[in-house]
This record gives structure tokens, sequence and C-alpha cells, in this order.
């Protein structure tokens, strides 16, 4: 026996067990990443992330959703499923602030790709029970082609009025910073059930077809960086849908320019961003929490408000009780509506998809408010 030959050809084959396991261990990881047909894995944590994630990313993507329809996204707690899912996708999608479960998850979970929609807009502090620090009987800005207003109506110009060293937007309110990218360090679950995020921000940026738009950019973009073989393809769908987004922006400006209040009384404090956007007053029965109980004094402050501002609705949400705007409502003699602040789609909810109910929702202010 040859012993000089036999010692190379034995450390050549042993260079080559680890050369195949090293592929093969790489190709285990990416194929956890996609689905038998090469789709990417998308985590989205509740409704309004997987909106985004399957109209942008089409064909090319497979995605799960951490809150099923009917379940309560601020209440949600994880099984051992769910983050075994998280952990094998190739990007998950959340909004820090909103779902502290799930913000946890993805702080020790291990995916390359993490998308905080927080970080791709601007984020603004709200009051616990108004809308915004507008005062009551302010004249609405004016939304005609051509007039100047505080607001923008299109993520790229909207975009462009912020500069990173800014730290109060338009309404004065404080920001919480410049977008990034995406968020790879989330905040522990020390926010409580205020539902808002750290500074104190208000997250519900999804019902402002703007802020909106500007994260539908950020997840288009960030799809690319995790799949780039379909680059093209996300681009494509990001444009279109920015421009459902920016249409539904135009029809809410014109639908609510004129009318007879500009304030609305909901039970969920969701439409901060909603009511800056178009010069409303968001006037909320117990503040952000849905499930919150109304202090005596805030009952009879509303019913003050009711009468001066001439509202005649009190909204509530469906997956929350109506308890609570059904009795307010009776005692100051006003109706009560659906006003949903789209965390999950139900056979109750009136719109297959946010579009939709994006604008039943615009119908419903338009009646309450007394659009001319």
């Amino acid at each position: 026996m040859n012993v000089r030959r036999l010692i190379p050809a034995t450390a050549t084959a042993g260079a080559v067990a680890l050369g195949l396991m090293a592929v093969s261990a790489c190709s285990t990881s990416d194929a956890a990443e996609r689905t038998d047909d090469g789709r990417l894995k998308v985590t989205a944590s509740f409704y309004p992330m997987q909106f985004l994630a399957e109209r942008i990313g089409g064909e090319h993507v497979s995605v799960t959703t951490l809150t099923k329809p009917g379940v309560e996204p601020h209440d949600l707690e994880l099984k051992p499923r769910q983050t075994a899912e998280l952990n094998d996708s190739g990007l998950v999608l959340y909004l820090k602030g909103i779902q502290p479960a799930v913000d946890e998850a993805v702080a020790e979970s291990s995916v390359q790709h993490k998308v905080d929609a927080a970080s791709l807009t601007k984020l603004v502090s709200h009051g616990a029970e108004g809308g915004h620090d507008h005062e009551h009987g302010a004249e609405p800005h004016d939304h005609t082609p051509g007039a100047e207003e505080s607001h923008d109506h299109g993520p790229d110009e909207h975009a462009d009025d912020h500069g990173a060293d800014e730290h109060k937007d338009e309404h004065g309110h404080e920001e919480s910073g410049a977008p990034e990218e995406h968020s790879e360090e989330p905040g522990a679950d020390d926010h409580g059930h205020d539902h808002s995020t750290e500074g104190g921000a208000d997250p519900h940026i999804w019902l402002d077809p703007v802020k909106y738009a500007e994260v539908a950019e950020g997840v288009g973009k960030a799809l690319e960086k995790a799949d780039p073989d379909h680059a093209a393809d996300y681009a494509k769908n990001t444009k279109d849908l920015v421009g459902k987004l920016k249409a539904l922006d135009t029809a809410f400006a014109q639908g609510l320019k004129n009318t007879d209040t500009r304030t609305f009384i909901t039970t969920h404090a969701a439409f901060g961003y909603l009511a800056d956007r178009y010069h409303l007053d968001q006037e909320g029965i117990a503040g952000i929490d849905p499930e919150a109980e109304p202090t005596p004094a805030r009952i009879q402050e509303l019913q003050k408000i009711a009468k001066q501002e001439k509202v005649t609705t009190v909204f509530f949400e469906t997956l929350a009780s109506d308890r609570t705007a059904k009795t307010l409502a009776q005692d100051t003699g006003l109706k009560t509506d659906v006003l949903d602040p789209l965390e999950g789609i139900t056979d109750s909810s009136k719109g297959r998809d946010y579009i939709e109910v994006m604008e039943s929702n615009l119908a419903a202010l338009k009646k309450a408010l007394g659009a001319k």
C-alpha cells in the first residue's frame, strides 16, 4: 500500500465531504425560506401587513399571517407553531408597537430580512382621547388642486417635506425620528396595552393612505432585496398599489372637503392620522385602547362636544364591543355606525380588502359629517 498517496486521498475525500455539507447546509437554509415551488415565505404580523405583502409580492410570495381573521391583534399570543413559521421566513413584515408578542418573537428571530413598517414613515403622538391638536371649529384646509396646504397628497411629495433633522410634523406633533429601511432590534414588550410605539407614538399609520403608501414603497424595496430575481415585478406591483392609494387619498380629500362638522366620535381612537390628513377632529371615547372604559368625566365632556360640534354619529368597530358606543349614543340622542380600523377582515367587514373597507369608511364619514 502506498501510504504517502493514501493520506492525500483521504484528506481530499474529507474536504469534499465538508464542502458537500456546507452546500447542503446553505441549500437547507434557502429551502427553509421558500416553498416547494420556489416562492418566498413571508410572515405578516396582521392584516395591514398581509395586504401589502400579498399585493406587492404577488405570485412570487407565500404569505402567512400571524393574526387570524376575527382575532383582536393587540392581544395576540403566539403559538409555538407560529413562532416556528416566523423563523422559517425569508422576510418578516410587522409593525412595532401594535403586538408585543410579535415584537418579542421578531427580536429573538435570526431571520435576515425583518421589516418594521413603523420605520418606513414618520410617526407622531396623538392624544389619549382626542385625535390631534387642532382646535374645534378650525377652518378646514383647501384640497383643491394648486391650493396651498399643510398636508401633501402623495408619498413622494410627503416624504420630501420632512428632513432627517426635523422633530415635528406640520401639526406640531413630536416625530419619532427619521424612517429607516428596517429595524433589526424591536423593543421589548413593555408597551403595555396602550398600543403605542416607543416614545408614545401612535402606530395606526395604515389608516392614512399617504403614510400607508410610504410603507408600501419600503416593503417593495425590502422584497426586491430579499428576492432580487423578481425585483422588477415587485417594483411594478409597488407602483400599481401606490397609485391606488393615491387615488384613495384623493377620494378622501375631495369627499371630506366640505362638511357640516369636522368632528367625529369613535370608541377606538385609531384614526388620528386620518383625522390629521383630512383636517378632522377625532374624539375617542376612551383613547387608543379599544377595550378601555371611559370615565364619567369623559362621557360628560363628549356630550358637550357632540352638542357644540353638531356631531351626529358615534362610531364603533367590528372586532370590539359596541356597548359603550351605544350607551353614549342613547344618552345623547346620536346614531351609531361602523368605522373600521382595518385590523382584520371578517365576514362582517364592509369590504373584501383594505381598499374596499377604506371606501366604506369614507362613505360612513361623509354621511356622519354631512359632506356636501
